[in-house]
């Protein structure tokens, strides 16, 4: 039985680990939903993010750069596969999208272990964030105190974005119906580049961040895709709150199971996920239809 400092510990990595998952999971509910393209390649770039946050560190030796450089690379990628690739496919069955998007993430991994080797890579935890933080009931890494706030506030900015601004008005519009917002007059592709590009961004902003937290090696993003469409089904489809709770409590279930026996971690999550699909097939804050 673990102790109550060990519980407490895991109850925090359950946050920070939740955090990131709201943050893949939340581009990639905004894609699915607007898009209706079953994204396989997230795993893939979410590596790509971390990788990229190692070349800039080495490059600029700054975190904050690494991470604003990083997200520019990152945006250009989305771009580069909207245009090149998944625009040909928003009319495809979904057999097609999933065969498309699986073949990038291959390419992209072993285009990653082909340029950087086998061997894992470490990112620096930047020097604001080194050591540890007395929290008065246990002693945490501060870096990880700092990841759930960085992710938290990426988080609040995309939800200002998505139900503050016309944006945002115009990609959830799409959520609910795409083709009334084309007969609408407005230009569609251009919103389904924006979204694509921003779920890009936010899954490579979640490897970089996490990649000071463990070595970096080009499958570590298979876990997190898995996990991030658990998430969606817990939350419902199109829903941003959804992924973000739904993010939260996949973590807390994998880190709290952990603490007893980390081979039942998974088994409990995909536990949940089966009690979610027969109380309520939409998701926790899905709506009816969306399933």
């Amino acid at each position: 039985m673990p102790s109550t400092a060990a519980l407490l510990s895991q109850a925090f990595n359950g946050l920070a680990l939740g955090s990131l998952l709201a943050l893949v999971a939340s581009g990639l509910t905004i894609i699915l939903g607007t898009l209706g393209v079953l994204n396989f390649a997230h795993g893939a770039l979410f590596a790509v993010g971390a990788y990229t946050a190692f070349v800039m560190m080495q490059a600029t030796h700054s975190f904050v750069l690494a991470l604003l450089g990083g997200s520019a690379v990152m945006l250009i990628v989305g771009f580069a596969m909207e245009r090149l690739v998944i625009r040909h496919f928003y009319a495809r069955p979904d057999e097609d999208q999933i065969l498309v998007t699986y073949g990038i993430g291959i390419v992209l991994v072993e285009g990653l272990r082909a340029y950087f080797g086998g061997n894992s890579q470490r990112v620096p935890v930047p020097s604001w964030g080194v050591g540890a933080t007395k929290l008065g009931f246990m002693i945490y890494p501060t870096y990880r105190l700092q990841l759930i706030g960085i992710v938290a506030a990426l988080l609040v900015g995309l939800y200002l974005v998505l139900y503050r601004t016309s944006v945002g008005l115009v990609v959830r519009a799409g959520i609910e119906n795409a083709g009334m917002v084309g007969i609408l007059g407005i230009d569609v592709r251009r919103t389904f580049l924006f979204v694509f590009a921003v779920g890009i961004v936010a899954v490579g902003l979640a490897g970089m961040l996490y990649a000071p937290v463990v070595a970096v090696t080009p499958d570590m993003g298979a876990s997190f895709m898995v996990q991030s469409f658990v998430v969606i089904v817990l939350g419902g489809l199109g829903s941003f709150p959804g992924a973000v709770i739904g993010g939260l409590i996949a973590g807390e279930i994998i880190s709290l199971t952990s603490a007893f026996d980390s081979a039942y971690s998974e088994v409990m999550l995909y536990g949940l996920m089966a009690l979610v699909l027969v109380a309520r097939p939409q998701g926790l804050f899905g709506t009816e239809g969306r399933v």
